[in-house]
């Protein structure tokens, strides 16, 4: 039983990062259109630092996850994609502190993070790109 689906091992890190592309399309969706409800995760020092208003901020984050969580969903320059939201994940996870929430997140940075130490993987264009190219 265990050999009869070894092949499937090689789909796992294009499964992690299909699931967690569509978790952080669907925060900002979310943001995007109910900014209202992401405005207290915002700290005051960020609004007062940056100049803009809470809800600017909410979807200037809306946006960088949509347009990042769609690059991470087609694979396109995985590592690097990846790597920026988990920065991203690592920053939420502070700035929400300790808690259920937090640790969420934590788990979630993480995740992305081991996608982008993992970098291309089957059913990407990074690996469309590498394949074309060897030929």
């Amino acid at each position: 039983m265990q050999n009869k689906f070894s092949y499937l091992k090689m789909f796992a890190p294009t499964v992690l990062r299909i699931g967690l592309a569509v978790v952080v399309i669907w925060f900002g969706i979310q943001e995007l259109l109910m900014p209202e409800k992401w405005m207290g995760f915002i700290p005051d020092s960020v609004a007062q630092f940056t100049h803009l208003s809470l809800n600017t901020l909410v979807h200037i984050n809306g946006a960088f996850e949509i347009v990042f969580g769609l690059t991470l969903l087609l694979g396109v320059q995985t590592g690097l994609t990846a790597l920026l939201l988990a920065l991203h994940m690592f920053d939420i996870t502070y700035v929400v502190g300790y808690g259920p929430i937090g640790m969420r997140d934590f788990g979630l940075s993480i995740a992305l993070l081991a996608i982008a130490m993992h970098g291309a993987s089957p059913l990407s264009f990074d690996m469309w790109e590498k394949t074309k190219t060897l030929k």
